[in-house]
């Protein structure tokens, strides 16, 4: 198969860049190479440009690129991923957050660029055990999950992962949430699934469309993968989506000297988060 020159190189980036907010820099060219060769092969293709072509062909290019997509983005992630965040939300965010809305009668949280469902499920687990041992009176609480790759996104909706995975939950949440299924899977249990929605979205900066303000914002290891402008531009529509006295939490170290007028840094150095003022 011929190597790809450094035109074509150009086209494949922008065309993913121009699709899913995904920055491809020179340095991990043989990582994009590699992964629209192996694809290539699976399909019988021996020519960049003749692939590239059937990639942008209709609805049959469409579904094409999706399979591609999800070879392309990285799905690394897994239960609990970030304890020091987690347990921000848990024991210093939420407290304070109910006693500042004493009525509220509903928490809305959205986990960004969900891969397979760990991360959004980690959230919900969380949210529920702090929300019954503080003894909130929500009526509803539910998590939007979305990711660009459909594939991963199936996977979430399954709620069935591998056995090896259950050690990554607490042991008493493990009780409260998950069930074993045989002898090398484990299902999140129907009543926690059914607080978590799985959405696809075209762009990793898409925003979800909704009726009313976020109380939480959970957006880690996906700012990484956007060009420094692209990323304050996520971070200030991000902000504008929470209600007052909203966190929105990213990876710790994913953006340094970010100032938005209306959020204010909170946590610790072990994290990075933002409370919505107003």
């Amino acid at each position: 198969m011929p190597s790809m020159g450094d035109e074509e190189f150009s086209r494949w980036v922008d065309l993913l860049d121009r699709r899913t907010g995904v920055v491809v820099p020179p340095g991990r060219k043989t990582f994009l190479v590699t992964g629209v060769r192996t694809r290539m092969r699976e399909t019988g293709y021996d020519n960049f440009e003749r692939y590239f072509n059937e990639v942008l062909n209709g609805a049959r290019g469409a579904i094409e690129w999706s399979t591609l997509v999800d070879r392309l983005t990285v799905h690394e992630t897994r239960f609990f991923r970030h304890q020091p965040s987690l347990q921000m939300i848990a024991g210093e965010w939420l407290p304070g957050f109910l006693k500042e809305h004493p009525d509220n009668q509903a928490m809305h949280a959205w986990s960004v660029g969900c891969s397979t469902g760990e991360e959004a499920y980690s959230l919900a687990m969380v949210l529920d055990s702090a929300l019954r041992q503080l003894g909130a009176n929500c009526a509803y609480f539910g998590v939007t999950a979305t990711d660009i790759s459909n594939a991963a996104l199936a996977i979430g909706r399954s709620g069935l992962y591998p056995r090896e995975r259950w050690v990554e939950i607490p042991e008493d949440l493990q009780k409260a949430y998950c069930e074993l299924v045989g002898s090398d899977s484990f299902a999140i249990n129907e009543t926690l699934r059914k607080r978590v929605g799985f959405r696809p979205v075209q762009h990793h900066g898409c925003c979800p469309r909704a009726a009313q303000k976020l109380d939480l914002i959970y957006c880690q290891n996906v700012l990484i993968y956007f060009a420094r402008d692209r990323r304050k531009q996520l971070l200030s529509a991000l902000a504008d989506l929470l209600k007052p006295g909203g966190m929105l939490v990213l990876g710790a170290g994913e953006v340094i000297g970010f100032t938005h007028p209306s959020l204010t840094r909170i946590g610790n150095r072990q994290t990075l988060a933002f409370r919505r003022s107003g």
